[in-house]
């Protein structure tokens, strides 16, 4: 925004600093003034005879002092007010360094704690979230070129091998293109996904946590029973506020993960209840040992438990990073933990609706 050149911070304390002192100066001589005029009487030989000879001998001296104080009130508020200052310029600096793209900048303002090094310190707080987010921005744009830029070039690795081949089955190449384009499909809407629960634009309304996970468990038990996985259910309603579209995208995601990375006839146990002020959706299943590094790390996107190994149903790698945006874009959290007898455990933890 294009604003008028004004006065700098300095010069309007310096010139407050000095109107002050000049201001409480010239009270205090007035003051003066009127006590030394009290003692003027007619006829009195050790007094001043006229207020003409007090304000002829008072004048001269006044003006001096006022003039002693203007310039010690200019030179000692420019000096205090760079002083006080000096903080600030910092920290416009350092927030110009960071609008010109590098947020590596700290303040580290010492001393003691006042009003601006505590907003240095929230600052270079700010800074370091901005930069960890940017980090993780453009962690996420790497993958997900990547991940994109896998169909494509299955779809063209597949296309020129038909067009070299003349003889090839059309009907084996259709099905490959149908899956590789299913895939980029997914993942497309996946990002969307992403990209609406990060935005946090949606309509709220009053959500049965319980009652999405009926429906979940419904749609997902064809995928369970083919890879024989039992799933149990329980829990009392499970109230909150928020967009049931995306709750019911977060609570598909976590079946369905699952059910996917578990053993053979291995069990999911999806419980929703509240407790004060919460309430809690936790999806456990059995499966693998997991180690708790390796759980702290299931959450980024396109990272996925089996090492990228890709097999069926695997999914995009953004199940549970679109679990974690969907419960923060909801003011809510998620947790992962390893089940001791192996497999895992998803709490997610949102308000409870009034």
């Amino acid at each position: 925004m294009a604003r008028p050149p004004g006065l700098s911070a300095r010069l309007k304390l310096t010139l407050s600093y000095a109107g002050f002192l000049m201001l409480a100066g010239a009270a205090l001589l007035v003051a003066g003034y009127f006590s030394l005029s009290r003692g003027v009487h007619p006829g009195v030989i050790f007094m001043v005879r006229s207020h003409a000879d007090l304000w002829r001998d008072f004048a001269p001296i006044a003006l001096a002092v006022m003039a002693f104080l203007l310039v010690f009130g200019l030179l000692g508020g420019w000096i205090l007010a760079g002083r006080m200052l000096a903080p600030l310029t910092r920290i416009t600096e350092a927030a110009r360094v960071a609008a010109g793209g590098s947020l590596s900048h700290r303040i580290a303002l010492d001393g003691r704690q006042d009003e601006f090094r505590e907003l240095a310190d929230s600052f270079d707080a700010m800074l370091a979230r901005l930069e960890a987010h940017v980090a993780e921005q453009q962690r996420f744009a790497a993958n997900a070129s990547h991940e994109l830029r896998t169909p494509l070039a299955i779809t063209q690795t597949l296309l020129d091998v038909a067009r070299n081949d003349p003889d090839s089955d059309t009907r084996e190449l259709v099905d490959r293109l149908h899956a590789v384009n299913a895939r980029a499909i997914d993942l497309t809407e996946a990002l969307l996904l992403l990209s609406r629960a990060d935005q946090r634009s949606f309509p709220r309304e009053q959500v049965d946590l319980s009652l999405i996970t009926e429906e979940v468990t419904e749609t997902l038990l064809p995928l369970a029973e083919k890879r024989a996985v039992t799933i149990e259910t329980s829990g009392d309603a499970a109230l909150t506020v928020g967009s049931h579209a995306l709750l019911l995208q977060m609570s598909t995601n976590l079946v369905h993960n699952a059910i996917v990375h578990n053993l053979p006839q291995g069990t999911v146990w999806v419980t929703a209840g509240t407790q004060p002020d919460s309430t809690v959706l936790t999806v456990e299943n059995t499966g693998e040992t997991l180690t708790p590094t390796l759980v702290s790390t299931l959450a980024e996107p396109f990272l996925r438990g089996t090492q990228r190994i890709r097999r069926d149903q695997a999914g995009v790698g953004l199940g549970l990073a679109i679990v974690q945006r969907i419960a923060h874009a909801h003011d809510g959290t998620l947790d992962l933990a390893p089940r001791p007898a192996g497999g895992l455990r998803v709490t997610v933890r949102l308000p409870a609706a009034s």
